[in-house]
């Protein structure tokens, strides 16, 4: 028994003991959390309720040339209330002004606004909306409604703020001014000037917000105020004319109406700076409207035609192989070279001269050309045509350039046929941009500019980048080559493939081009034939301002397809209506003419009028002008007869007679 006994006391003991060792070790381990790590075990209790949300910061604005608003960031705002907020005294005392304010806001009763607010508050719904999307003028408004101008602490007033790009302009120059969206996979698609220059100067910098975990994935503002302040970001001035891109949108949309085309493109730069004034990119949707699609003049690259034409004749001009004046058999119309058939339009044009191939377009003219002087030497062409920088990008600043192609012997796209097709424009590809800027190097006297986007970038009033003319090429052939090429470019305009476009009160020099596309994409290519037509040049031909590309993708073959009728009337509207439509400033000298003879008789007189102050001197015979400047100083009142020319006929006052103080003297001029 005594044994027994002994056995159950130690058992005793044996489980007091390991209690009191259990008990020593949950203590160590109370004291261990709460002194040494309690403080990383509070952060990550902490991290679990709140955290950073990012707020972000407005995009710097885009302005046109003149300081016309492009694109700017909207501040909306959502408002919303922790019902539980408030103490139960400060919520009833407020309940009811806020519903009246709330109704005199939204409309609906203020009865209504009391019964949700309540049952928000009952439900312990910590994140109620009470207005979404509002502007900032709204947002202040509400704010200072009755429990909500208490803030976050004591009114559970909650504010969230996003942004929205929006266009003032529409959808004029969309593409090319840029936007930034967001897929459902997270990805940004950034294009234009908005996604050229978004990262570096619109975007800013976003601040920080800290927000606490409130249940089901909800998060609200800890405070009403932000805890990092984001930084705008800087405003974007572009080359952009809103005047002349107006006069480009609406003269493009109309000519794709009218030749119900698939897409096209127009851009205005200013000759002497590179500044593009007016870039406009419009592609049908399945309904039929045209929209911004996609930047074509940047970045769609495609065989030129015969706009390339003119490269192609430069090129033998300034290589000295051949002059204006060469004579080169068109046949009638039809040329068999390396198995291929080259045609031009109706029976041809026999034999005519180098320039005159140009002026009607002559596909046979220039592939004879360009085969009979550099078939043996193809570099030589070739290098030609590099030196211009036409085998290279312009390396601008917007997003998405197209890459020329101009084949060299060993590519894939190379044979006998390459030369004699390039001549015309096919067989290479280059962008609506880059046909431009070669035509603009023609019109500045070759100095080949890089198109340029943007004049600056400013903070307010400062500064904080100026784009500057950048020259890629200056000087891409003589003087000689070049009043050439501008002499017989005014000539497709007066009786070339251009005549259609002639203006007797307003001068314009260019090229036009109809090439065929997608030729190659199926068998019977021929029984649906598809083309691209274009008119590059400038304006006024005899001292260009700007230039200017027009090219229509796809017009109805049933409508038409040349370039003269399709492209052709956009450039002129565009030309003349800039000229009609667009102030214009120009510098006019001062003319420092002297006429011995007129200064002589006027010294005369006045010397008369100093010797004689009070008699009428003799002014007959004197511009009326300088008459009444000479009576004036005699302390007189001159009135005068204009009838003609303004030469002093007669004088009410005869010569030598006594003059009275404020005496009328009537003066005829005829």
């Amino acid at each position: 028994m005594a044994i027994t006994e002994k056995n159950i006391l130690n058992r005793l003991y044996f489980v007091a003991g390991c209690m009191f060792v259990f008990a020593l070790a949950v203590v160590f381990k109370l004291v261990s959390i709460q002194f040494v790590q309690g403080e990383k075990y509070r952060a990550l209790a902490e991290k679990s309720t709140t955290r950073d949300f990012p707020i972000p910061a407005n995009r710097g604005n885009v302005y046109s040339a003149d300081g016309s608003l492009l694109a700017t960031s909207i501040p909306k705002y959502d408002i919303r209330i922790d019902a539980i907020q408030a103490k139960d005294a400060t919520f009833e005392k407020y309940l009811g002004a806020l519903a009246d304010s709330l109704h005199a806001y939204k409309g609906k009763p203020a009865s209504y606004y009391k019964n949700i607010i309540r049952r928000a508050r009952k439900n312990k719904n910590r994140y109620f909306l009470l207005a979404r999307n509002i502007s900032y003028s709204d947002y202040i408004r509400m704010r200072n409604f009755p429990l909500l101008n208490l803030g976050a602490i004591k009114g559970g007033l909650i504010v969230e703020q996003t942004t929205r790009r929006e266009h003032p302009m529409g959808g004029i120059a969309e593409r090319t001014i840029g936007y930034e969206r967001k897929d459902a996979n997270g990805n940004f698609t950034r294009p234009g000037i908005d996604g050229a220059f978004g990262v570096k100067y619109l975007q800013g910098k976003d601040g920080k917000r800290l927000k606490q975990k409130i249940g089901n994935g909800q998060w609200k503002p800890i405070a009403d105020f932000d805890q990092i302040e984001p930084q705008d970001g800087y405003d974007v001035y572009t080359t952009i004319d809103v005047n002349i891109q107006d006069i480009a949108h609406h003269s493009l949309l109309k000519q794709l109406e009218i030749y119900e085309a698939d897409h096209g493109c127009v851009v205005v730069m200013d000759v002497k700076t590179g500044e593009i004034k007016a870039i406009s990119n419009l592609g049908r949707n399945k309904n039929g409207k045209y929209y911004e699609r996609l930047n074509y003049a940047v970045g769609e690259s495609h065989e030129p035609g015969s706009t390339f034409k003119v490269m192609a004749l430069m090129a033998a001009l300034e290589d000295k192989v051949i002059d204006t004046s060469t004579v080169v058999d068109t046949k009638k119309g039809r040329k068999s070279l390396y198995g291929r058939v080259i045609t031009d339009s109706g029976n041809g044009y026999g034999e005519i001269s180098a320039a005159r191939a140009l002026e009607v377009s002559s596909n046979i003219g220039m592939a004879t050309i360009i085969d009979e002087h550099y078939s043996k030497q193809p570099e030589k062409f070739l290098n030609r045509l590099s030196s211009w920088r036409l085998d290279k990008t312009l390396g601008v600043a917007i997003i998405g350039e197209g890459v020329p192609d101009i084949p060299r012997p060993g590519a894939v796209n190379w044979s006998r046929n390459a030369l004699p097709s390039m001549a015309y424009g096919y067989n290479l590809e280059m962008t609506p941009l880059q046909t431009l800027a070669f035509y603009n190097a023609i019109a500045n006297d070759g100095e080949l500019i890089k198109p340029r986007f943007l004049k600056s970038v400013k903070s307010f009033d400062k500064d904080i980048e100026v784009f500057k003319k950048e020259v890629l090429v200056e000087k891409i052939c003589s003087d000689k080559t070049l009043n050439e090429i501008r002499d017989i470019l005014k000539n497709v305009v007066i009786r070339g493939t251009g005549k259609r476009m002639y203006s007797k009160t307003f001068s314009m020099a260019g090229k036009t081009g109809t090439a065929r596309t997608d030729y190659a994409n199926t068998q019977e290519w021929y029984k649906d034939r598809k083309y691209i037509s274009s008119f590059a040049g400038y304006f006024p031909a005899d001292n260009p301002k700007y230039s200017c590309i027009v090219v229509i993708h796809k017009p109805s073959t049933k409508v038409g397809i040349y370039g003269s009728d399709v492209a052709g009337p956009v450039f002129k509207r565009v030309a003349q209506k800039i000229y009609t439509d667009t102030p214009i400033i120009d510098e006019v000298e001062v003319l420092n003419f002297e006429d011995n003879l007129v200064e002589a008789d006027f010294e005369s007189y006045y010397d008369v009028a100093q010797k004689y102050k009070e008699l009428m001197p003799s002014v007959v015979g004197m511009p009326a002008m300088d008459a009444i400047a000479l009576l004036e100083n005699l302390q007189v009142d001159v009135r005068v007869k204009l009838n003609g020319n303004g030469t002093v006929r007669k004088q009410s006052v005869k010569r030598h007679q006594k003059l009275q103080t404020n005496q009328t003297i009537v003066l005829e001029a005829s």
